[in-house]
């Protein structure tokens, strides 16, 4: 080009850009073409220019605004037209589509699509026109897809792929000429969402381009191939694209879904198929592989997760939405051999939907309800029941006549939704789509609906799917096979989709909805539909329903009263039961094994645990013969035949099934209730015995599973032993009897053989075998197993021989040394160890159970164990002695050489384990070699198995082996304590295990102390010791206490080892200071020794004990607290002995406090045995009887310091106190001297109270022998057997205390008599001090002196507490204080009380008045004569007299009489109907008691006051009101006695099985208030019916006047013949009623003279004229006082939150609303109420309507004219904003969580909702009730 065309084409390129900013679009191509012609520049110069000058202007953008987006939109319209005046120009094609289409897209990314769109019209509009699509196939198709590549991390593309777009072929196979910054740019990544966008652009254009081509003319079909080859190569490659993009992130799922699917989609709905060349091969592409491959892709994605499975059913929802599934091949090309893909056909389709309805996410629920509506073509239109009412249409409409009145109500709401009537029998079963239908509106009822419509309509709907699906007189058999087309026509089907509205209910978020749909299924009558259980699919069985069993909600009632089940769990073990009927022996044992699997993957509660015990028991029991002939296990098949079933199941199912069985017993025992714990093992016992025989597992298996129940239900005595016992012979059922011997000795031969193989008798030891203490633990758990089963399988002693036998030939071997390899010896120690403790256990249960039997488990236990057979067990026991005694000297022997050990100061090997040398944490080890490891332990089981065997021996019989063995255990005492001092940790370590051995020692040689061994003491003392005879075990201590606290001091050991040294050390203290105990109950006679220690010693003893109890380990707490207690006993002997000096003096006392209150808070767990062995031993019965330890120098003792905390810190421990409530109470018994320095503390435990129950604590006194102990060592409680029922409740603490005080007064009563002594008179006066406190307490305090408090409120509960401890006080009334308590107690009386508290004022008065008769002329005569009393004390006082009446002395009781029975016959007339109804009540009684029946002679002449009492008598008697009181009352005056109600018998009889609220009984003034608000509930609702009935009738004498004055107007004279007079007189009264002005119009028409009946009525309105103008200025004040008020009433009766009804009464004042109705007016009083009202509750009319009330209230107001709303979200809810109110209005909110009930609704003129717009579907009521307030206030104000 010239300069001078060069310059000419600057300016008009120049020229042009500004025209391109101020030209429309539209002229743009009509400008160039002007320019071409004047300018006569060729098109492709100018385009080039363009390019040039437009691709700069894009690089330097970075944004656009509106005018530069015009520009851009004629810049590219001008280049697309010089593309078309260019012809096919390829080089400026390809220039436009890098310099400018592509830069131009990136641009687009932050911008509007409207652009992007606009461009490539104009330039698929050139490539169209030009046919060239080769270059789009070219360069923007690789690009683009290059581009989604590698967004995905794709490098090449595949092999079947028809675009290659690697860099090269992208950039370089063109033609076009890159740069290199050309490539960089275009190299950077493209918006993912951009790339499918335009891709999908290009399909379209290309199909739009075929489609217009093939309708033109023929000459263009070349062009048509063009565009159709390369839409067929883009469908190919963007097909294999989709399916990739969905199985990568969610941003390449949602630009599949959002640009590429739609299109794909609907070429194929005009296209089937597709025949493309790949590669020089002929592929087809046809709609069914293409979505084949995408099904594929989201059978991947459902398993994913929530967001995945969203995206799946997007896909589905997109498909179903091009295509129908009953679409044919109708359309497009068809290849021979390819199938049309129909997704309902797959299986994994329908159970996916199923899933995605159940969801926890709503919007996938949404989307499973759409598809599957789509599949099935079911739209909203069509979700009713039209075809049912056609089918029923014939049939009388009305409803059932057995349905109550809500039933009724529910039908027609039921009906108003669209569910059909309830098909009788004779009914056609229901089609296939209305079977749809019910399914869809049960469900969008779950989803949608209020909980009251749920309830009204789910049973209606599911019997009729249900009925209808499953009829009665047919057997249901399960038909397997393809799905059929409609999926409603199998049962099977039906049952599944039945199960996914199960499950949809199970889970809903409203409990009510839950509990509705569990009630529902469990409500089924599955045995009227024969095996129709059987098709309940097992996945929901094994899901859904376990998990719903184990919703707390099901089980309200569960553990109350000691009843451990509930409704719900019956209903499933009945269903259960059915459910498993028909199955055969494997598939049994297969749901048994699901069943209990599905504790291991999902934890159970109380209520779950147990229902899942039950329905496995359930599921095991009643097995029937299968319809196909297998054999199951009934009744009445034959043993043979079973085994031969059995052998058939799998071998590994029944060890398996008894592993998981064994995790749910595991399980039971976190919920500590050992009555819980034993029914859960009771039935899992009954499903074990049910399913498989004890031999066919494993002898490992079995062991392991009997070990998992807890001892104390199968040990002698226990209520499960004999059923194990049975299992294990098989002898509880007759058709095994010929083979239980077989089951029974083949299981006896396995437990025979089980010492063989745990010695490992027949494997081969060539080397020695090195074991450690973890290898010790798990021989011992496995032998103490097989021991356990051992002495539950063998109740004959024969049985016991083989085990004899074996014990002594392997005793011998190891005496003899044969086995100087190996752990041979090691485990036969260990086996003998565990039958003696198996033994001793035996024996222990054997006494306990003959005594009293061992558990309160079972009121029966003792005809349980009766059976057991005592004579058996000793002939095992002394068999097993002459066993052990044989053999014993040979195992001593033998361990005296194992014990070589601990004398040896060289050790050869002393590499420690890598394992000990590289531990963090954890148990502490051994830090010895592995060989020596092995030789200690060998020497510590050899010396713990030689003690257990001489403690055991020595019950049996003593001689010369029995004393040589407790010779070598005290030699090896001697041996140990004087060992010398170590300097080495490996010699350290072996004294450690030596103190591990000497616990065992100590324990025999202790337990069985002797002569023997006083006589070795004795030889090691030294002689002056000896000559003097005092302090005889001085040296055994001190040796050991010097020797241990070398080896602590030397801190050769490790922290951890030291402190495992520690706990022997005090475990040994403790067994050396019991010494004195033991040689005192053996009887050992210890002559010239006054005393067994020195003081000296003792203290040296007590100070390292306490300065070492703040630092106690978990193990030393016990030892260390019981050496203590064993101290203070012997300081106790010393003082006693009366040593010169005092041995426990008051700063020793302060220091052990301190440091046992310092170790008590540091424990974490409140654990019993150490709770109560902290009592024992600090508050010990030697020093708690010095004043000094409670109060010195007017600031609280030691002891009173440590009580004080102690009580302080049991308010949040329940244990504690009632632990310390237990030992006080005895302690304080034998001292009541001391109880005057307690009066605060009485106080705490009389009114402790707390909610939280305590199950680990009946638990741990049944489990731990260490808990029972040291309770039973506490101080004994004085009434045992009453305190014994509370003993895990709340009320144990103030028992514990009224018991105490009741002995107390026992022993008061002694004062003044000749056995008195000081205790009687400190009893007197703690009493008197004690009743006098809490008189004051309750009269003066700010809680209890309260008027008003809420029912079950905590000061209602510390009332009850405090009154009921005063009537256990009124024994201690004595003169001196006679009128201090008389005086509180008026006070008390006069104030509000309730019932519950009053009843216990009223016996403490009765007592009080009785024990002083004086007082009844002084005091209360002269109260019935002060009229201004409330009637509430009025009435306590009748109670009062009456019973003063009724049981005094027979020799006073008339002038009682005299005295009293006037002053209350007056109040007989009071209008206070309760104070009335009492009064009859109780004067009836002392009239019946004390007024003998006279004939009617003498009537004539009894004196007149006499004869009023007869006729009053006589009255009460005969009145059927008076009688109907007394009816209810029947029994309660009689029973009640005042003397035995001031006792704890008295008072706390009541259990709390029976009572929950404090053993609180309901007094009679309740039940007579009960009883009359109850009549009076009656009389309103009758006279509500009558006044409904009255309404009705004169409706309808209204209707027949109004048809008489329409036939008026015909014949005015005939009419009015024709009226009868009486109607007349009705229409006259009418008008009386209504205003004077329509009364004159109405009666214009009337001849007044000629109607005889209207003169009466004008004088009777004459009459009451001046009562109405009386009346009138009235009304006129009142209308002023109310104002302009709106005739809206707002009724908030039905809540209960404070909060929310405060703010509706703030709201109401603000709109100025009618009233407000809530059910208790009281609740203004509240101040949280008056906080959030701020005065509202005096301006608003506050009306009370109680729950039980509204109805009637509501009948009511509609009778005035009221429309009666709701505010409710039903099926026929109004939207607010389309509501028009009535002017008189009452509204109805419903609760906070349920709504409205349905019993309410119906009474409803109208629903109205807020229209909600969010996912939540809910508003607050408060909030929902001012929306509404507002809305009639607006729509009022307008009008």
């Amino acid at each position: 080009m010239s300069e001078t065309e060069a310059s000419t084409m600057a300016t008009v390129v120049g020229s042009m850009w500004k025209s391109f900013r101020q030209v429309p679009q539209a002229a743009v191509p009509a400008m160039l073409d002007c320019v071409l012609s004047s300018t006569g520049l060729s098109p492709s110069l100018l385009l080039s220019s363009l390019l040039d000058s437009f691709a700069s202007f894009i690089q330097g953008a970075e944004g656009f605004d509106s005018e530069q987006q015009n520009y851009i939109r004629s810049s590219t319209a001008a280049l697309c037209h010089l593309l078309k005046k260019s012809g096919a120009d390829l080089g400026a094609l390809q220039s436009f589509i890098w310099k400018i289409l592509i830069p131009l897209m990136r641009l687009v990314d932050t911008h509007d699509y409207e652009i992007l769109n606009e461009t490539a019209d104009s330039f698929f509009d050139v490539v169209i026109e030009t046919n060239m699509w080769d270059v789009v196939e070219g360069t923007m198709v690789p690009f683009f897809l290059r581009s989604i590549g590698l967004s995905m991390g794709m490098l090449q593309s595949e092999e079947l792929a028809i675009y290659s777009w690697n860099s090269c072929l992208v950039f370089r196979g063109t033609g076009y000429l890159f740069t290199d910054s050309d490539v960089n740019q275009n190299s950077l990544p493209f918006p993912l969402h951009i790339s499918c966008h335009i891709l999908t652009l290009m399909l379209n254009f290309s199909v739009q381009s075929q489609t217009a081509i093939k309708n033109a003319s023929k000459s263009d079909l070349a062009d048509s191939c063009c565009a159709e080859k390369f839409a067929k190569n883009l469908m190919w490659d963007l097909c294999n694209l989709i399916v990739q993009m969905l199985l990568q992130s969610m941003e390449h799922r949602s630009c599949a879904i959002k640009f590429l699917l739609p299109h794909i989609f609907q070429i194929f709905v005009t296209q089937c198929a597709f025949e493309i060349s790949v590669r020089g091969q002929m592929y087809v592409l046809s709609r069914g592989l293409c979505f084949k491959k995408i099904w594929t892709c989201c059978r991947t994605l459902f398993c994913l997760g929530p967001l995945e499975r969203r995206d799946s059913y997007s896909v589905l929802s997109l498909y179903l939405s091009f295509f129908s599934c009953s679409d044919g091949h109708e359309n497009g090309y068809h290849h021979d051999g390819e199938e049309e893909f129909d997704i309902r056909s797959e299986k994994e389709f329908w159970d996916e939907i199923k899933k995605g309805l159940v969801h926890e996410e709503c919007l996938v629920r949404k989307q499973s309800l759409h598809i599957l509506k789509t599949v099935l073509h079911i739209n909203e239109a069509s979700i009713c029941y039209s075809g049912v009412s056609e089918t029923t249409s014939s049939r009388k409409s009305s409803a059932p006549h057995n349905l109550t009145k809500r039933g009724r109500w529910a039908d027609k709401e039921a009906k108003s939704m669209g569910v059909g009537k309830i098909c009788n029998s004779n009914d056609p079963s229901l089609k296939g789509h209305q079977k749809w239908v019910a399914f869809f509106l049960l469900y969008e009822m779950l989803e949608e609906y209020g909980t009251h419509l749920v309830e009204a309509a789910w049973n209606h709907q599911i019997t009729l799917l249900f009925h209808s699906s499953f009829p009665q007189n047919e057997s249901l058999i399960c038909v397997s096979g393809e799905l059929n087309q409609n999926l409603m026509e199998q049962s099977s089907n039906v049952f599944s989709w039945l199960a996914v509205l199960w499950e949809r209910g199970f889970l809903h978020d409203n409990p009510r909805v839950r509990c509705l749909i569990m009630d529902s299924f469990l409500g089924i009558e599955w045995k009227r539909y024969k095996n129709c259980a059987q098709l309940v699919p097992e996945d929901f069985v094994i899901g859904p329903f376990l998990q719903a069993l184990n919703d707390p909600v099901h089980h309200k009632d569960f553990g109350t009263k000691g009843i451990y089940t509930s409704r719900t769990i019956d209903g499933a073990t009945k269903f259960m039961c059915e459910y498993s009927s028909c199955l055969n022996l494997r598939k049994r044992i297969e749901l048994l094994t699901k069943l209990a699997s599905s504790a291991r993957r999902q934890p159970f509660g109380r209520a779950g645990l147990m229902g899942l015990a039950e329905c496995i028991a359930s599921a095991a029991n009643g097995v029937q013969v299968h319809s196909n002939n297998e054999v199951g296990w009934h009744k009445d098949t034959p043993f043979d035949m079973v085994q031969v079933q059995s052998a058939m199941s799998s071998h590994d199912d029944k060890p398996h099934l008894l592993n998981v069985l064994r995790f749910i017993i595991e399980s039971s025992k976190q919920h500590f209730n050992p009555h819980y714990r034993l029914r859960v093992c009771d039935k899992i016992l009954d499903a074990v015995a049910s399913a498989m025989h004890a031999s066919d597992v494993s002898l490992e298996v079995l062991l392991q599973f009997i070990s998992a129940v807890p001892r104390e239900f199968t040990d002698c005595g226990g209520p499960l032993r004999a059923k194990v016992q049975d299992w294990f012979s098989s002898s509880d059922d007759k058709y095994y009897a010929s083979n239980c011997c077989d089951t029974a000795n083949q299981l006896l031969k396995s437990v025979y053989d089980f010492p063989g193989s745990f010695l490992g008798l027949h494997q081969s030891v060539s080397a020695f075998v090195n074991y450690d203490d973890e290898d010790l633990d798990a021989w011992e758990s496995e032998a103490r197993r097989w021991a356990r089963v051992v002495f539950l399988l063998i109740k004959d002693n024969q049985c016991m021989d083989p085990i004899l036998m074996f014990i002594h030939t392997q005793g011998i071997d190891v005496s003899k040394k044969n086995y100087h390899l190996g752990s041979v010896p090691v485990k036969f120690f260990i086996l003998v160890s565990s039958l003696i403790q198996e033994l001793q256990i035996m024996q222990e249960r054997v006494i306990d159970t003959g005594k009293r039997g061992r558990t309160k488990i079972e009121p029966s236990l003792l005809e349980m164990v009766a059976h057991e057979s005592s004579t058996e067990v000793s002939i095992i026991m002394g068999k097993f002695a002459k066993l052990l005694l044989s053999i014993l000297e040979g195992l001593v022997s033998f361990a005296s050489l194992s014990c070589s050990i601990f004398w040896s100061n060289m050790v050869e090997d002393t590499d420690l384990p890598c394992s000990v040398r590289g531990k963090l944490g954890g148990p502490s080890q051994r830090r010895l070699s592995s060989s020596c490891t092995t030789a200690v332990l060998q020497a510590i089981i050899s010396m713990k198995v030689i003690s257990s065997i001489s403690l055991w021996c020595v019950q049996f019989e003593t001689d010369n082996l029995l004393n040589h063995a407790f010779i070598f255990l005290w030699e090896f005492f001697w041996k140990i304590v004087s060992s010398p001092t170590c300097d080495s940790e490996i010699i350290a370590e072996i004294r450690l295990a030596a103190y591990e051995a000497l616990v065992h020692v100590l324990k025999a040689v202790v337990s069985a102390f002797s002569s023997v061994a006083l006589h070795l003491i004795m030889e090691n003392q030294k002689p002056s010791l000896v000559n003097k005879g005092k302090s005889l075990l001085d040296l055994l201590v001190l040796s050991f206490l010097q020797n241990i606290n070398n080896l602590i001091v030397v801190e050769t050991l490790v922290r951890t080892r030291r402190a495992i040294l520690m706990n022997w050390k005090w475990i040994c203290l403790e067994y050396l200071l019991s010494i004195p105990n033991h040689a005192l109950d053996n009887g050992v006679c210890i002559e010239n020794v006054d005393l067994f220690f020195s003081d000296v010693t003792l203290h040296l003893v007590f100070d390292d004990l306490v300065d070492s109890l703040e630092n106690a380990g978990e193990g030393a707490v016990l030892p260390m607290l019981r050496s203590i207690r064993l101290l203070l006993e012997l300081f106790n002997t010393m003082r006693c002995a009366r040593v010169p000096r005092d041995v426990v003096d008051i700063q020793m006392i302060w220091h052990l406090v301190h440091s046992s209150w310092m170790l008590h808070v540091s424990c974490n767990k409140r654990r019993v045995a150490p709770i109560a062995a902290l009592l024992s031993s600090i508050l010990h019965h030697s020093v708690f009887s010095m004043a000094c330890m409670h109060e010195s120098d007017n600031a609280p003792g030691p002891l009173k310091w440590f009580i004080q905390k102690l009580i302080e810190e049991g308010t949040k421990s329940p244990r504690t106190i009632r632990l310390a409530a237990l030992h006080l109470a005895g302690l304080w018994l034998l001292n009541p001297k001391i109880i005057k320095y307690y009066m605060k503390e009485l106080k705490m435990l009389t009114l402790y109270g707390s909610v939280a129950f305590d199950e680990d604590f009946e638990a741990e006194l049944s489990e731990n022998d260490d808990a029972r102990r040291e309770v039973s060592l506490l101080a004994k409680s004085p009434d045992s057997e009453l305190t014994e029922a509370f003993i895990n409740t709340e009320l144990y603490a103030r028992v514990s205390v009224a018991v105490l005080f009741y002995k107390l007064a026992n022993l008061a009563a002694v004062a003044g008599s000749t056995n008195e002594n000081e205790n009687c008179h400190a009893a007197l006066d703690s009493g008197k001090m004690f009743l006098l406190q809490l008189l004051d307490l309750v009269v003066n305090d700010k809680d209890l002196a309260k008027e008003l408090y809420k029912k079950y409120s905590a000061v209602h509960r510390r009332k009850i507490r405090a009154w009921q401890m005063i009537c256990i006080l009124s024994q201690f009334v004595d003169q001196d204080i006679l009128e201090e308590v008389t005086s509180n107690l008026q006070i008390a009386l006069c104030r509000n009380n309730l019932p519950a508290v009053r009843q216990y004022l009223e016996t403490f008065a009765i007592n009080l008045y009785l024990r002083f008769p004086f007082l009844i002329r002084k005091q209360l005569v002269p109260i019935f004569r002060d009229y201004d009393m409330r009637p509430q004390a009025l009435s306590s006082y009748v109670f009062i007299a009456a019973n003063i009446i009724l049981h005094a002395p027979a020799t006073v009781q008339s002038s009682y009489l005299e005295e009293l029975l006037p002053p209350i016959i007056p109040l007989l007339t009071s209008h206070h109907h309760s104070l009335r109804g009492f009064a009859q009540l109780l004067v009836y009684h002392v009239l019946w008691k004390l007024l003998p029946s006279l004939g009617s002679s003498a009537y004539e002449i009894m004196p007149l006051e006499t004869r009023c009492f007869e006729d009053l008598k006589l009255y009460l008697a005969k009145n059927p009101d008076c009688a109907r009181l007394r009816a209810s009352m029947e029994g309660y005056l009689d029973a009640y006695d005042p003397k035995y109600s001031i006792t704890p018998a008295g008072i706390f009889s009541n259990r709390v099985e029976e009572l929950e609220f404090e053993c609180v009984p309901i007094s009679l003034m309740e039940q007579v208030t009960t009883f009359l608000n109850d009549v009076r509930e009656d009389l309103r609702c009758s006279m509500a019916k009558d006044a409904v009935t009255i309404k009705n009738d004169s409706f309808r004498i209204n209707e027949n006047l109004k048809c008489m004055e329409i036939s008026s107007n015909v014949d005015d004279d005939k009419s009015e013949a024709m009226l009868p007079k009486d109607v007349l007189l009705l229409d006259f009264q009418k008008k009386i009623t209504i205003s004077k002005h329509d009364r004159q119009e109405r009666v214009s028409d009337i001849d007044l003279d000629k109607n005889a009946g209207y003169k009466p009525l004008m004088e009777m309105e004459k009459e009451d004229q001046l009562v109405d103008e009386l009346l009138r200025s009235r009304s006129i004040a009142m209308k002023k006082m109310k104002g302009n008020r709106q005739q809206l009433i707002l009724v908030a009766s039905l809540l209960d939150r404070i909060p929310n009804l405060a703010g509706l009464a703030r709201t109401c004042e603000v709109f100025k609303a009618a009233g407000l109705a809530i059910s208790d007016a009281n609740v203004v009083n509240d101040k949280q109420f008056q906080l959030i009202s701020v005065t509202a509750e005096k301006w608003v009319p506050i009306i009370e309507v109680p729950e039980s009330n509204l109805k009637v209230f509501l009948q009511k107001k509609k009778q005035e004219g009221f429309s009666i709303l709701g505010l409710e979200q039903t099926a026929n809810s109004i939207s607010l904003d389309q509501y028009i109110f009535p002017k008189k209005t009452v509204l109805v909110l419903g609760r906070e969580k349920e709504g409205i009930p349905a019993e309410i609704i119906h009474i409803l003129d109208a629903c109205i909702e807020i229209p909600q717009l969010g996912v939540v579907r809910s508003l607050n009521v408060h909030v929902s009730g001012a929306i509404a307030l507002w809305e009639y206030t607006r729509q009022q104000r307008s009008s």
